[in-house]
């Protein structure tokens, strides 16, 4: 029988990208100050502590995406920020790179190019670290739009908006793996992007798939529970029961079916568990 593994103690906030960055201010709208302000949440769960690294790799414009957070986070009150532009993997595997990831009490990937993440970091010392103490110690790791995406394993990393419905229009990878059969999209209503992952699902229905729209985030505690906060939906896609796959006997190029997908719309202040371990 396999070991069960440990439960994380950390947590992981996985953002569908564009998420709103200032506070509401007295003049704005009803709505606006109902908002669930998912920065302010990542705050929250540092505690007391408030050392928060930000890692902008995946960006091509590196220096500005960590600027915007510097900012961000400065204006909710964050006194200790550090900016880990790693762009080599000598670099990710330096013990200065290390000493960042320790004295981190929160850690923020911006968005950008997913592959650049897994590429750079994939089996280095500082993804190590970053693994371990996720494992055993109450760090919190978010991840927007790209960043998001990484964090879990199967990773899409290629395959247009409005593609998935042709076998191999998806090309997906090893994530990060600080979350495990899951995959994550993003911008996900916005870019019309559920079949492309219904395409993800059939290759493996033992992982869920997780589509986080705009401003819209879930926060995932011990591995598996999970809350949804923010403005937008997450659409849940769960091919554990499903039926009529034909992805395995189709040959590239051609139009894949499933069916019995069962599909769940969640909106902010929602919960549910993540199958299995999820990690």
């Amino acid at each position: 029988m396999p070991t069960k593994p440990s439960i994380p103690k950390g947590s992981l906030l996985a953002i569908g990208g564009h998420e709103q960055r200032e506070a509401a201010n007295e003049a704005s709208t009803a709505h606006e100050k109902s908002a669930d302000f998912i920065l302010q949440r990542f705050v929250d769960e540092l505690g007391g502590k408030r050392t928060v690294v930000i890692i902008p790799t995946a960006s091509e414009e590196a220096d500005e995406a960590a600027q915007d957070y510097i900012e961000a986070f400065t204006a909710l009150g964050v006194e200790h920020l550090e900016v880990l532009n790693i762009q080599s993997r000598a670099q990710a595997n330096s013990a200065e790179a290390v000493d960042t990831i320790n004295r981190a009490d929160g850690v923020l990937f911006t968005g950008g190019d997913q592959l650049r993440l897994t590429a750079l970091l994939g089996g280095t010392a500082v993804l190590a670290r970053l693994g371990e103490r996720y494992l055993h110690e109450p760090i919190i790791i978010a991840g927007t739009s790209a960043g998001a995406a990484a964090m879990s394993t199967p990773m899409i990393y290629q395959g247009r908006n409005d593609a998935g419905f042709l076998k191999d229009e998806i090309h997906i990878t090893t994530g990060l793996q600080l979350l495990r059969d899951v995959a994550i999209d993003t911008h996900f209503v916005k870019r019309g992007r559920i079949v492309r992952m219904a395409q993800i699902i059939a290759t493996n229905p033992g992982c869920i798939g997780l589509g986080l729209e705009e401003d819209t985030a879930v926060l995932i505690t011990k591995g598996r529970e999970v809350e949804v906060l923010g403005n937008g939906i997450v659409v849940l896609l769960d091919g554990h029961d499903c039926t009529g796959n034909t992805i395995y006997d189709i040959a590239p190029g051609e139009v894949f079916s499933i069916r019995d997908l069962r599909l769940h719309l969640l909106a902010k202040g929602q919960h549910f568990t993540l199958p299995g371990w999820g990690f």
